[in-house]
């Protein structure tokens, strides 16, 4: 390989990068299956329930899904959602004994006092609504949110959490009925819902704490992950402040906060903005020491060791496919880290040795190439490939062929100034002057 003078400085990581007597002795985390309990620890309320349906629906391991069925069934049991808790028996199917199976009674149980619950609310709110006390007409409609989210009935609670709107009377109020709406609108995948009730949360910032401020772009990055929008989404998610804690489980966890935040960076800043913003960012760095992992990888990707940063990656995927907001984007963010990785890594290089690189990103000469000329096809590196002698040569620009334009085009607007400036030096001279008319 022969280097660059200008970018010289970032070559000595990328020389070591392939060498098996350089290369860094660091344990890479090994591909550890998921810890469902460890994992559900970190949340609270519904998302717990789903996240665990989710993993059961897709783990592909028979234990592994008992597991995370068992920790559902006790955790809606705790609460009113009889209809969830049928859905999960019929799905455990007596594969957990007696223990697990249906139980008629707690759910007739939950239904009836539901009915009262029910009855209860609507005549409080019928009275509120004759008596036209707006604040118990809120309450009364914030409590029926609360009533049909307890119960698995999202479109209901929706509704009535919306309703409240028409009589909030304070900053405070319209936050909370947007938090509501916000929460809900995730758990039922509407996260344009997400986006417009973030910008009208937003909108009170007298009225903002920092915690509530956390969460607010929290639900932002999780509406711009869901649009595919990555870019917005990492900013997002690295302006979360240490304040969010575990204030927000019942949507997202801290670690998340640093995976979604960490790959998304990786996939659509630049290098200058992944210093800048990620690593030399103080507050996600917080974030970043929940998942060592995560901030390692980073760390690799940026002193170029990519081989590294590709093994953590290989051995996160299993888990991150079981994640209920990132499983869809893993591939989409793979893809872009790696050819990041791949521009990065010849970029500094007017010619590179196909052989060492494939060895730097363990992978095979001819899946190399074609990796390369898909990067090339798309005009994403500058270069040619020689297949006879596996080298990559970059095509950089004739720096005196752009110089000589440069100047015919400097000389071109002179000239063009020049004849302006004498156009109105003349219009002048002989008082070629249209004056506007005044309008009285």
């Amino acid at each position: 390989m022969e280097p660059d003078e200008d970018l010289g400085q970032i070559a000595d990581g990328i020389y070591a990068n392939g060498d098996e007597n350089t290369q860094r002795h660091r344990p890479i985390i090994s591909s550890e299956q998921l810890d469902i309990e460890a994992y559900a620890a970190l949340y609270s309320g519904r998302t717990k329930i789903t996240r665990l349906l989710f993993i059961a629906g897709r783990c592909g391991n028979a234990s592994m899904q008992l597991e995370a069925l068992r920790m559902a069934y006790d955790e809606i049991k705790k609460g009113e959602n009889t209809q969830l808790f049928r859905e999960v028996v019929q799905k455990i199917d007596g594969s957990l004994g007696t223990t697990y199976g249906p139980d008629p009674a707690w759910a007739d149980s939950v239904d009836r006092r539901a009915e009262l619950r029910k009855e209860k609310l609507e005549n409080e709110l019928n009275a509120y609504r004759t008596n036209l006390i707006k604040e118990s007409i809120r309450m009364g409609y914030n409590d029926f949110g609360d009533f049909y989210y307890a119960h698995g009935q999202l479109g209901e609670a929706f509704k009535n959490y919306v309703r409240t709107r028409d009589y909030c009377t304070t900053a405070k109020h319209i936050i909370h009925m947007c938090l509501n709406a916000i929460l809900v609108s995730i758990e039922m995948g509407q996260f344009t819902h997400v986006t417009s009730y973030v910008s009208k949360a937003e909108q009170s910032q007298d009225a903002l704490d920092v915690v509530t401020v956390a969460k607010l772009r929290c639900a932002a990055g999780l509406a711009h992950l869901e649009a595919k929008k990555y870019k917005l989404a990492a900013r997002k998610f690295l302006e979360v402040g240490p304040e969010l804690g575990n204030n927000y489980t019942e949507v997202i966890a801290p670690q998340d906060v640093a995976t979604y935040g960490g790959l998304c960076a990786l996939a659509s800043f630049d290098r200058a903005e992944l210093k800048s913003k990620v690593i030399d960012n103080i507050n996600f760095r917080n974030f970043l020491e929940l998942v060592p992992e995560i901030r390692e990888l980073i760390h690799d990707f940026y002193t170029s060791h990519y081989a590294s940063c590709l093994e953590y990656l290989g051995n996160l995927k299993a888990n991150l496919l079981l994640d209920i907001h990132l499983h869809d984007h893993v591939e989409t963010l793979y893809d872009q880290i790696r050819n990041k990785a791949l521009i990065q890594y010849t970029h500094p290089f007017v010619s590179v040795d196909l052989n060492m690189m494939a060895n730097a990103f363990k992978t095979s000469v001819p899946g190399l190439e074609k990796e390369l000329e898909a990067l090339i096809t798309d005009n994403q590196i500058q270069a040619r490939i020689d297949s006879h002698n596996k080298i990559l040569y970059a095509r950089h620009a004739d720096q005196r062929n752009a110089t000589f334009q440069r100047v015919l085009q400097t000389g071109k607007e002179f000239d063009r100034d020049v004849r302006s400036m004498l156009l109105r030096a003349n219009l002048l001279k002989h008082e070629y002057i249209l004056r506007t008319s005044r309008k009285h």
